[in-house]
């Protein structure tokens, strides 16, 4: 036996040759109208499996009983197939609206009854089965997100780990600085600036906790020093390619500073379409108690490049969405005609610059 059906309809012949049809595979229960139907759903409408109702019964009809049982909340968990002898399409489109899965019309085919109750009973299993999966997973990464603010909160309150993010926040501004008087001077010798803005950001304690986490890596300020590069970010937004890469040469060549790690995906992108220079570097920080080294990544990107990674990071992160493929296509179609866009400028510029000369 696979569940319980409740057979409503006010003439005994149809609940008969009904349950005569479904009783080897499933316990047939009956009702003669709609308020005997109710009161047996409010028994057992955990164990429900379905419900075959008729539309033209007397006391209740079948609209009635569909109202109240989507009313109580149990159309989410329980198929209702309606027993017609109709094929009105206005009153079919009426019962679709109220949430029927099927239909079942009167003279009853055997097999065809068997068919469709059989269908849409595994079809509603596998959505509750869904669900459940699905409320779980939510409880679990609620569960999740409630340790990590614990324990981020933790490491807010450790002196410890306050004097670190101070080191961060001070290596930021440090790369803030080489940056700033690298634009004061491409300003006064080459009367232009090679970037438009500075973007910095500091990882929040739950971000690194949930880092640390998902890479199975202790959960300690050794960790973060060691194992986190980007604890501490810096974005240079420049007007054209050949800027970024003029810039990061010249930051890098401070010897004051250490390159660990250079990620070029303007040359090589991501297969999404995503374009910038990644550069993880080392650089001092000046204390009262003496010196110490601190690592920032600083990605540089034209504005077309953050303007097209600024929207996709929006989109991508839409909890539903329909035509995924499609979407993802159109992304890296503009990610390429954004990168012809962006060397046609720099040709213009170079046109512009070498008429002045």
């Amino acid at each position: 036996m696979q569940g319980r059906i409740l057979v409503v309809d006010d003439e005994e012949v149809n609940r008969l040759l009904l349950r005569e049809i479904l009783e080897d595979e499933y316990t047939v229960e009956m009702a003669s109208d709609g308020e005997e139907a109710l009161y047996e759903l409010l028994k057992h409408h955990k164990e429900t499996a379905a419900v075959l109702l008729d539309l033209q019964m007397p006391k209740m009809d079948g609209f009635t009983v569909l109202s109240r049982i989507k009313k109580n909340g149990w159309m989410n968990h329980i198929p209702v197939l309606i027993i017609s002898g109709e094929e009105a399409v206005d009153i079919e489109n009426r019962c679709f609206r109220l949430g029927v899965s099927d239909f079942i019309h009167k003279p009853f085919e055997s097999s065809i009854v068997k068919n469709r109750v059989r269908n849409t009973v595994e079809l509603f299993a596998c959505k509750n089965q869904l669900e459940q999966k699905v409320e779980r997973q939510s409880e679990a990464l609620k569960e999740q997100s409630r340790i990590i603010r614990m324990q981020a909160e933790k490491l807010k309150e450790a002196e410890s780990f306050r004097n670190l993010m101070m080191q961060y926040r001070c290596a930021i501004m440090e790369v803030e600085t080489k940056l700033k008087v690298l634009n004061e001077e491409f300003s006064r010798v080459y009367k232009r600036n090679p970037f438009e803005s500075i973007k910095s950001r500091l990882k929040t304690p739950e971000s690194l906790y949930e880092k640390l986490e998902r890479k199975g890596y202790p959960v300690s300020l050794e960790s973060i020093e060691e194992l986190i590069n980007d604890v501490a970010g810096v974005r240079v937004i420049c007007s054209f390619p050949d800027d970024i890469y003029r810039l990061a040469k010249l930051l890098i060549r401070q010897d004051d500073i250490i390159l660990l790690n250079e990620k070029d995906y303007i040359k090589n992108p991501k297969d999404n379409g995503y374009r910038s220079l990644h550069l993880i570097i080392k650089i001092p920080v000046f204390l009262s108690g003496g010196k110490t080294y601190r690592k920032v990544e600083v990605q540089f990107r034209t504005i077309a490049m953050d303007f097209w990674a600024s929207l996709e990071h929006k989109l991508k992160y839409k909890r539903y969405v329909e035509n995924a493929e499609e979407i993802v296509g159109q992304l890296k179609a503009c990610a390429d005609s954004i990168e012809i866009l962006d060397y046609q400028m720099q040709e213009i510029r170079n046109k512009i610059d070498k008429s002045k000369e």
